[in-house]
């Protein structure tokens, strides 16, 4: 009998990390219907019979990149190339009202979490794996741990709440349920993420909070490294700093941003801190946590950002001296409060010039911290093998956003394994190392 030949689909994933959750639970599906599924395509392997795009909608770079991919893939559609183009994620929540007049080569226009639908479309059978499975796409030893969708915070100058909703705590029993399986098939280490990570288990019956669930999962034998990212400020649970002071395999290390210090600014953001409770934050983190790495982003740019405000800013990036740090330019979103209520005055010309100042100050902290690494050691596991170096991180350094750790090849060591190594030489984002 002839071998029916399977629908070969390629799942293209745009954006963040929760954008690669939702993809990794869409190609297990797609998986278990039938279907070759790919998260990665090259000319070598020829053309895909169908494309599925996860879009991007969280600012206007990644919206125009999510529209020159779907166009690109459209051109193919338009000839019959491949045989069926399906959009799905922010963008596509989004606009997707618009989109279908604009781009008809789309066959189809899904939500960010309709995972059958595109299943439905594109295989002969729905899938009937449990609803937290995935095909983890990182390296086997990492995946991203999403515990929430949604948003409650509705900042001035963030549409994500109008994208996905209002907060909602996925429950305790099926994260673990999830955890266990990742660590069945090797996972270690979890990036817990979500759109505000403090804001979990509010709208949950009974006493469950961030802290108690990062406890839990801290619980399960093989989680070796747990990470906590987008933390928000306001009304920060400080229960969640002794989980992380007392747990060894919870990283000392938070990501939480923090967008700004001026008074003035953050409350045109709808922020609900002010720049003195931001410190005494700050301050708490670092007393109850000691040896923390504080990852943050900052916005310049926003309306009521004079000379002062960012003079400000700059103040405290110096007297912070974060470990990590990134920063991006204001740019009006469609339907945010900022664009119904607050004129965008400043030129981008200074937008783009106080982002390039407060960058440079920023590479000269990160290499004078750095450099006080090095004679010191750390344990770090090895994400892949690049050149002539085995490329890691320690705990404190997310996957892909964080410094790396170099090592130089040497027999024995696998992507996976976790060595001890003394810091040799460091530079502003990367150091150099040696197996101790």
């Amino acid at each position: 009998m002839k071998a029916v030949k399977r629908a070969r689909v390629f799942v293209n994933t745009l954006g963040c990390s929760k954008n690669l959750v939702d993809s990794e639970r869409l190609l297990r599906r797609l998986q278990d219907a039938g279907c070759e599924v790919h998260y990665q395509w090259n000319a070598a392997k020829g053309v895909p019979d169908y494309v599925v795009i996860n879009t991007c909608g969280f600012i206007s770079d990644a919206k125009v990149e999510s529209i020159d991919e779907i166009l690109g893939w459209a051109v193919m559609r338009r000839e019959g190339v491949i045989k069926g183009l399906y959009v799905m994620g922010c963008l596509s929540e989004r606009y997707r009202k618009d989109m279908p007049e604009e781009i008809p080569e789309v066959d189809g226009w899904f939500g960010k979490t309709d995972w059958n639908g595109i299943v439905d479309v594109i295989a002969s059978k729905r899938s009937s794996v449990e609803l937290y499975d995935r095909l983890v796409t990182t390296p086997a030893h990492h995946a991203y741990l999403k515990i929430a969708e949604g948003c409650n915070r509705y900042c001035a100058f963030c549409a994500i709440p109008l994208i996905t909703g209002r907060f909602k705590s996925r429950p305790v029993d099926e994260i673990l349920s999830e955890v266990k399986m990742l660590v069945s098939r090797g996972v270690r280490e979890f990036n817990v993420i979500c759109q505000e990570l403090t804001g979990y288990g509010k709208d949950l019956p009974g006493d469950i909070d961030i802290a108690k669930l990062i406890d839990l999962i801290a619980d399960i034998d093989g989680v070796e490294w747990i990470r906590l990212h987008y933390a928000y400020p306001a009304d920060f649970p400080m229960d969640l700093l002794d989980v992380m002071a007392r747990r060894k395999n919870v990283c000392k290390y938070l990501d939480i941003a923090l967008q700004h210090v001026s008074d003035n600014v953050l409350t045109n953001m709808r922020r609900h801190i002010t720049g003195e409770e931001t410190r005494a934050l700050l301050k708490t983190i670092r007393s109850r946590v000691p040896g923390i790495h504080i990852r943050t982003t900052l916005m310049v740019g926003f309306p009521g950002e004079g000379e002062k405000e960012f003079e400000e800013l700059k103040e405290f990036v110096k007297e912070q001296r974060f470990e990590r740090m990134g920063a991006f330019a204001y740019c009006e979103e469609d339907d945010t409060i900022a664009a119904k209520e607050l004129e965008d005055i400043i030129p981008e010309e200074v937008k783009q010039a106080r982002l390039d100042e407060l960058m440079m100050l920023q590479e000269s902290i990160s290499y004078e911290i750095q450099q006080q690494k090095v004679g010191q050691r750390y344990s770090v596991v090895i994400d892949r093998v690049e050149g002539e170096h085995f490329i890691g991180r320690t705990e404190y350094d997310s996957p892909e956003v964080d410094p790396e750790v170099l090592i130089p090849l040497r027999a024995g060591l696998n992507p996976g394994d976790v060595v001890d190594v003394k810091i040799v030489e460091a530079s502003p984002f990367d150091l150099i190392a040696e197996v101790v």
